[in-house]
C-alpha cells in the first residue's frame, strides 16, 4: 500500500519518515518531490571493475547549468537527505525528467527501511540534456510495511552506504564477497 499526502505527513509528524529540506509545496498526492544537489560524478576509467574499487571524480554543477551526453554514466546526489523508520522508499524519475530523455537511476530505487541518507542517483540520457542544481529531478513515494523488522538498514552489520553524505557515492560491489 503506497501512502498518501496525510498519511506522509503524519509519519513526518510523528518522526518516522525524515526530509531535510523539506518543503510543503513538494508534497504531492502520494510522493514527495526531490531535487538534484549540485555535485556531480563521473567514473575515472571507462572500463569498471565489480571486484575493484572504481574511483570517481566530483565537480559541481555551474549556475548556467551542464549538458550530461549520452553512452556516459553520471553520479548525482538529492539535495534532500531522508531518513525512513516506518516504511519502504522507491525513488523514481519524474515524468518530466523522462521526457527528456534522462534515467535517475538504473536499478537502485529501492530504499530499505532504516535509510538514512541523501540519494545517489545514477543519471543518463538519450541525447544531450541541459540540467541545472536544485531542479526537481525525482519523487519519493513510500510503501507501508506489514510486520515487524528485525534488520533497520542503518543499524545493519555491513551495510555499505550509511555514512552520511551531501556527495554522490560511487559503487561499493567491490566490498561484497563472492
Amino acid at each position: 500500500m503506497i501512502l498518501t499526502d496525510q498519511q506522509i505527513l503524519k509519519s513526518i509528524e510523528d518522526k518516522q519518515i525524515v526530509i531535510e529540506p523539506y518543503d510543503r509545496k513538494c508534497l504531492g498526492t502520494n510522493s514527495y518531490d526531490v531535487h538534484l544537489g549540485k555535485t556531480l560524478a563521473t567514473y575515472r576509467n571507462k572500463t569498471l571493475d565489480a571486484k575493484k574499487h572504481n574511483q570517481i571524480e566530483y565537480f559541481e554543477i555551474p549556475d548556467e547549468g551542464y549538458v550530461i551526453q549520452p553512452g556516459i554514466l553520471y553520479l548525482g546526489v538529492t539535495l534532500e537527505y531522508t531518513e525512513t523508520h516506518n516504511s519502504v522508499p522507491f525513488l523514481e524519475g519524474k515524468s518530466s525528467i523522462g521526457r527528456l530523455g534522462i534515467d535517475i537511476h538504473a536499478t537502485a530505487g529501492k530504499g530499505d527501511v532504516g535509510f538514512c541518507n541523501t540519494w545517489t542517483l545514477e543519471i543518463s540520457c538519450v541525447q544531450p540534456v541541459r540540467i541545472y542544481k536544485n531542479m526537481p529531478i525525482g519523487q519519493l513515494i513510500y510503501f507501508k510495511i506489514d510486520g515487524d523488522v528485525d534488520q533497520f538498514y542503518n543499524k545493519k552489520v555491513g551495510a555499505k552506504y550509511v555514512e552520511k553524505v551531501t556527495r554522490p557515492v560511487e559503487s561499493m560491489m567491490w566490498m561484497n564477497k563472492w
